[in-house]
């Protein structure tokens, strides 16, 4: 499996093998498991997931950090890839950690359809 490299391609790839709704159940799924008050339509456009994911993730990085790192650990998003981020800039940080999420949740996704 090659991982995609941009919003843009994992939205594309996910809706090409017909897994967007699946992927959205699969981040409602992590985050009422991370007690993150949160809940996205099935039906949401991707740019609207990707700006409420980036908010959450934002407004957890400055308020509920402990809760932040529980989604993170939930969801399995690598910590080397975390750590590897530039952490200056919250806002650019929690853009990159929310596409990490996506793409850890792509990944289950995917490999649930394939096998």
């Amino acid at each position: 499996m090659k991982l995609p490299t941009t919003f843009e391609n994992l939205i594309e790839e996910a809706n090409q093998l017909d897994l967007y709704k699946k992927l959205i159940q699969q981040l409602n799924k992590d985050f009422l498991l991370a007690n993150v008050d949160l809940d996205f339509h099935e039906d949401i456009l991707p740019s609207s997931l990707k700006l409420l994911l980036h908010e959450t993730v934002f407004r957890l990085i400055q308020e509920k950090f402990t809760e932040y790192l529980n989604l993170l650990y939930i969801i399995d998003v690598s910590e080397n890839q975390v750590k590897a981020l530039d952490g200056d800039d919250v806002l650019k940080l929690s853009e990159d950690v929310a596409f990490l999420i996506l793409r850890r949740e792509w990944q289950k996704v995917w490999f649930k359809n394939k096998y």
